[in-house]
């Protein structure tokens, strides 16, 4: 992903000024010089990289910084906001809300993506608990109903087109008009692909937008179309009242910046970004933890409303088990079943601090899913007894070798996943128990904490023993760089599959406050 090159060379061009004996305006300029050719390197208008410089060096002027100021810290400081600014206009994106009928419509170019990009909008709104529709009235394209269709039914929601209306505009019409009537919180109308040059169709999408009042009309920007994305957002602006941006496309080797120019261009935020065709490869876009990822320092807001919308919460017995300090096998498939709703680990891993680019391109994530899947033929394979143990029942050979045969994997797997399962069986002790970290802790703060990840308040903060408390916690689990090494040996293939899905599980039912605290950064 050349977002990820962009990240790793601004991110080497700030390591290299804290090596610098002497801060001063020639230091300032060498990153200034290193990081704005990055920028036009990877398509990003050269108007709004002239801009970014302007205001960095307005910002850090080296003459009224007093000398026991810390010029490394301000410097790199103002270069994360001018790099937010960029990608961030100022306004507060739409977000639907259950209980009104929100009607969204998707406007942008042929084969930009926009018709899989509704369905993957939907499919992430149904993860929260919203009833969705989606509506196709896309009537230029041969086969773009079919597409929808089946989309749609993958992922299990109500759709509506027609292969014998000829109207887009009447289709858009008749099928809000079904998903209203039947209740439904969110409707989603993709309509045709089109090209500023494309009169006819630019009159169409007026049409559209007239006949069902979106609530919110997103344009989804194709990742790869370079510097093009300015006159093309500004084109559409013109048409219709764009009010978010969805950018498509981001997963391959396009460098991305054109389309991050088009915020610019139309004044509106960017709420999602795709990174692949799966239905899960929708993130969440918000310019802060954008940033802090590209640069290698973490998304662990966006971790924490990943693991949020497992509902982890549910799982009653899990969380008295960790709070008695035991970790039984089930618990650990229970959570691997979880990692897995979530897509790609890559995608995970990209979330935690520290995990620059060059360590996630190193790391074989296709070769991880495989190891869960062969993990969970493991489970499967073992009786209710085994699951419900701390695992010391295998030490029976003959159990061991009546398991390889059941899950066709070779026996030094399942003594590595018990290897793994010990570890972390380990770790839950330190942390549960009488003499655990969570003992300090009332069961109804613990609850709190439970439902509401993303949020610590001073109370729970004090009983875990103020802020050194929460840093004697991460100790205990290793340490931020012992998190990593175990999910690089995940990432890898090697070791145990556990190892990613036990540290969300703490993360969202212990730590709850880093959520808050990493959306600051």
């Amino acid at each position: 992903m050349v977002l990820n090159e962009l990240g790793a060379r601004i991110n080497g061009a700030l390591q290299a000024l804290s090596k610098e004996p002497v801060i001063d305006d020639k230091a300032l300029d060498a990153l200034l010089r290193e990081i704005c050719g990055a920028l036009l390197e990877s398509d990003v208008n050269v108007r709004l990289v002239q801009q970014l410089r302007v205001n960095v060096k307005k910002r850090v002027n080296m003459e009224e910084l007093a000398s026991s100021t810390n010029k490394r810290k301000v410097i790199q400081n103002s270069v994360f906001d001018e790099l937010c600014s960029l990608v961030d206009p100022g306004i507060e994106p739409w977000q639907p809300r259950k209980g009104k009928q929100n009607v969204v419509m998707f406007v942008g170019l042929q084969g930009s993506g926009k018709t899989t990009s509704c369905t993957k909008l939907a499919s992430y709104y149904k993860r929260k608990g919203m009833k969705v529709g989606l509506v196709c009235a896309d009537t230029f394209r041969a086969g773009a109903f079919d597409q929808l269709k089946q989309n749609a039914s993958r992922a299990h929601i109500p759709y509506y087109g027609s292969y014998t209306e000829a109207d887009p505009v009447q289709i858009a019409m008749d099928g809000v008009a079904q998903f209203k009537k039947d209740k439904f919180d969110l409707i989603i109308v993709d309509t045709s692909g089109r090209h500023k040059q494309e009169v006819e169709l630019f009159a169409e999408m007026e049409q559209i937008a007239a006949a069902v009042k979106p609530d919110n009309t997103i344009f989804v920007m194709d990742g790869t179309i370079g510097q093009a994305a300015d006159s093309q957002a500004r084109a559409f602006k013109q048409s219709v009242d764009i009010g978010s941006i969805i950018i498509t496309k981001m997963d391959g080797h396009a460098k991305g910046g054109g389309a991050i120019s088009a915020v610019a261009a139309t004044g509106s935020p960017i709420v999602f970004i795709g990174t692949g065709e799966h239905m899960h490869d929708l993130d969440k876009f918000s310019a802060r933890p954008f940033v802090s990822k590209m640069l290698g320092m973490g998304d662990i807001s966006g971790l924490v409303e990943t693991v949020q919308d497992l509902q982890l919460d549910k799982n009653e017995d899990m969380m008295k088990n960790i709070a008695k300090g035991v970790f039984t096998l089930k618990d650990m498939r229970d959570q691997l079943q979880n990692i897995m709703k979530l897509g790609p680990l890559s995608k995970l891993m990209g979330m935690m601090p520290g995990m620059s680019p060059e360590m996630l391109k190193s790391m074989d994530a296709d070769e991880s899913t495989k190891k869960l899947r062969s993990y969970m033929c493991i489970f499967d394979s073992m009786t209710e007894g085994e699951l419900n143990s701390d695992g010391k029942l295998f030490d029976d050979e003959k159990r061991l070798r009546r398991v390889a045969r059941g899950s066709g994997v070779r026996m030094v797997e399942i003594q590595a996943l018990l290897m793994q399962h010990g570890q972390f069986g380990q770790m839950v002790k330190k942390m549960g128990g009488p003499n655990g970290m969570l003992s300090k802790m009332n069961p109804a703060a613990m609850q709190q904490m439970a439902k509401n990840p993303g949020a610590l308040n001073p109370n729970m903060l004090k009983q875990m023993g103020g802020m050194g408390g929460m840093q004697k916690m991460i100790q205990q689990m290793g340490g931020m760089s012992g998190v990593q090494d175990m999910m690089k040996q995940m990432m890898g293939g090697g070791g145990g599959g556990g190892g990613m899905g036990n540290m969300q599980e703490m993360m969202s039912q212990m730590m709850g406050g880093m959520g808050g605290m990493g959306g600051r950064r």
